[in-house]
Parts: structure tokens; C-alpha cells; sequence
């Protein structure tokens, strides 16, 4: 799946609900969904430059945003 191939793990105390969250965040972060999305059917390699080029912009666009806040 992604390319760390790490275990994903969350400590689970008292709040239920919360450690549900982390994990959910850390699975967004990894990509696992993705990855798992991307195995499922065949992506031609001119959709995938195009949706790497189209997650790039909004990235860069969220950290322009994000620095013109800031600064």
C-alpha cells in the first residue's frame, strides 16, 4: 500500500471516541485509503499526473493562504 508500509497504531484509554479520531486521522495521513482506492480499478497514468498536479495546487494553495495569515 504506501511505501513506509508502518503500523498504524493508537492507544486506546478511557475515551473510545477520541483514540477513533487519532486513528482515523493517522489512516488519512498514511494514505492507506488511497492506496486501498487505487488497487481497486485501473488508472490510466495521464489520471494520475493529473490528479498529482491538481492535489500539488491545492496544497500550495493552502499554504499560501495559511503563510498570508501568519506573516
Amino acid at each position: 500500500m504506501s511505501k513506509n508500509k508502518s503500523n498504524i497504531e493508537v492507544y486506546v484509554g478511557a475515551n473510545v471516541e477520541k483514540a477513533l479520531r487519532q486513528l482515523k486521522k493517522k489512516i488519512e495521513r498514511e494514505g492507506v485509503v488511497r492506496d486501498m482506492k487505487r488497487a481497486v480499478y485501473f488508472e490510466p497514468p495521464t489520471q494520475k499526473r493529473r490528479k498529482r498536479l491538481v492535489r500539488a495546487i491545492k496544497q500550495n494553495l493552502m499554504r499560501i493562504s495559511t503563510q498570508k495569515l501568519l506573516g
